[in-house]
């Protein structure tokens, strides 16, 4: 079923202050940048409650991310501009009725950490404590739920994966071999995820052009087990061959390399499905 999504460009920047909602609902996402904090004196719904998420992305690493909640973000976030350096940009949740109780966006933070450590796919380490569900009556714990589901939709829209858990099963798998390399993956809209449990190459041949940033990609991302790189997240990569080059340490096709169960390569399940 689609959905009606209402975004405003503050100053007129794709990635500038804006805000985004979805039609018939109560949740709004702010997206500021750090450098453009004084926005927070002109809008009054950013000093009461909000949960929010403070984001550093690196193409070259793991992205980090610190999840929170409070009170008064205008006020709260003074604090971590002083003190947390890797950051680049909040989104910040409230109600457009602005009715959400303390309580509201403490549940908030606890199903979105717990959330995102199961994702793994943003680094954490500023959330050193997990904080424990408050006390919600039935009505309002639902009513949180719901609104933390158009939290994760939000998010998603903007290209932030922090929430993302695959479920393979209802994905289209495809597989590398090579370099004694077996990894599995899918494609979609967001580029091609290479998967949890997928075993890597160990190195790269001598001519592979970014030999450097895939050994840091895979300590960030893979465990060395019996021998192996085993990937311990999943990582979305912006092309097939991209992710196959990760995965085997040369360069490859992806659109060639991937193959389903069926043997069919990535290329004939979706550059020719228009026939």
């Amino acid at each position: 079923m689609g959905k009606t999504v209402t975004t405003y460009l503050i100053d007129g920047d794709p990635k500038g202050t804006q805000y985004s909602f979805i039609s018939n609902k109560i949740c709004q996402m702010f997206v500021i940048p750090r450098s453009n904090l004084a926005y927070l004196n002109e809008q009054e719904k950013l000093q009461k409650p909000a949960f929010y998420i403070l984001i550093g992305e690196d193409e070259a690493t793991k992205p980090q991310a610190y999840i929170g909640e409070t009170e008064n973000f205008k006020e709260r976030v003074k604090d971590h501009d002083s003190k947390k350096a890797f950051w680049q940009k909040a989104l910040v949740f409230v109600s457009k009725d602005e009715d959400m109780t303390k309580a509201d966006v403490q549940y908030l933070e606890y199903r979105a950490i717990a959330e995102a450590k199961q994702s793994n796919s943003f680094v954490l380490n500023e959330n050193k404590q997990i904080p424990k569900a408050p006390n919600l009556p039935e009505h309002q714990r639902d009513a949180m739920d719901e609104f933390f589901e158009d939290i994760k939709f939000l998010s998603s829209f903007i290209g932030c994966n922090i929430f993302d858990i695959v479920q393979p099963k209802k994905e289209h798998l495809f597989y590398a071999k090579g370099r004694r390399c077996d990894a599995k993956g899918y494609y979609n809209s967001a580029g091609f995820t290479v998967l949890k449990g997928s075993i890597l190459a160990k190195n790269s041949v001598p001519s592979f052009g970014w030999k450097e940033k895939r050994e840091k990609l895979i300590k960030e991302y893979a465990t060395f087990e019996n021998g192996n790189w085993i990937m311990n997240s999943d990582k979305t990569f912006s092309s097939p061959s991209t992710a196959a080059d990760f995965c085997i340490g040369s360069s490859n096709n992806g659109w060639l390399v991937w193959k389903d169960m069926d043997n069919n390569t990535l290329d004939s399940v979706y550059r020719k499905q228009l026939g």
